[in-house]
């Protein structure tokens, strides 16, 4: 779910996804894809680790609470709830740095606009050298002058944000996969995985978005200046100035694009369960 995060820096950034004068100015096509090599490279392990925690928490819990060798216990509403809890803890503590890393170096395609903003901003002004030459770079300067601490900035709102969101992500994945499949059926077909994860993924995107903006803009302040003392400070900053609207900015977008590809992300995490454990859909006689 987190991997799709949106920047949404603030009015001080250029109009949208399709402004003009924002293709042109940080170079067209290669601004879509700026500082994207870090967590594409993360994302493998941060999925692999998310769903693991998941499956093998709710697991744990519903043999624990049965007690019985069963080999598929009855999951409960309780058992999926709590075990995506500790799957969203754990995602903040694997996400944080590399959400932080790609909005930061992210920051640097846009223009700094001095009109806006009262201080000296904290970075090269655009055209001059940028801040970070790379990934590393963004990781050891921010050590450097945050301590280890900065590499975690924004991670209360992301905890907002990825607690309930997983809650809103597995759960609904469960019970729309059970519901879709036929009761003849020991476990759902691939089409049923596909639109099930699919749905839980615009579900949880779509509910998701307003701590998402405010992670989003926690996380590129102290690219400019430092602007928010925190969360709330963040909350109230962003309603005074732009509205009850700025929660829901990208929403639409969210909700779109969560459905294929978590579609996509459930449908490759049960096919590749199927392929370790060499199981097949089945029919009861």
């Amino acid at each position: 779910m987190l991997r799709g995060t949106q920047l949404h820096a603030g009015p001080g950034t250029p109009g949208g996804m399709w402004d003009p004068s924002y293709s042109i100015t940080t170079g067209l096509v290669f601004g879509f894809f700026k500082g994207m090599s870090f967590p594409l490279a993360s994302i493998a392990v941060y999925n692999s680790v998310v769903f693991g925690v998941f499956s093998n928490t709710q697991r744990f819990l519903s043999h624990h609470r049965c007690r019985e060798p069963e080999a598929s216990p009855p999951r409960v509403l309780s058992d999926l709830l709590l075990a995506s809890m500790v799957a969203g803890v754990v995602s903040v503590g694997l996400g944080a740095p590399v959400d932080l890393i790609k909005i930061r170096l992210q920051m640097q395609t846009q223009p700094f606009q001095e009109a806006n903003l009262s201080v000296k901003p904290r970075v090269a002004a655009l055209g001059e050298q940028p801040a970070y030459q790379g990934p590393v770079h963004c990781i050891t300067t921010i050590v450097r002058t945050e301590g280890l601490t900065g590499l975690y900035r924004g991670a209360s709102a992301m905890l907002l944000r990825d607690v309930p969101g997983y809650c809103l992500y597995f759960i609904p994945y469960v019970f729309l996969s059970d519901w879709i499949t036929p009761e003849a059926h020991t476990s759902p077909s691939p089409c049923a995985v596909w639109l099930a994860g699919g749905m839980a993924g615009a579900i949880s995107w779509g509910t998701a978005t307003p701590m998402d903006v405010m992670k989003s803009r926690l996380q590129a302040d102290g690219v400019y200046l430092n602007k928010y003392k925190g969360v709330l400070d963040c909350i109230s900053q962003s309603y005074q100035k732009e509205g009850l609207k700025v929660f829901f900015r990208g929403i639409t977008v969210n909700a779109v694009r969560g459905f294929p590809m978590s579609a996509a992300m459930f449908l490759g995490y049960e096919l590749s369960l199927q392929a370790i454990r060499g199981d097949h859909v089945a029919t009861s006689p």
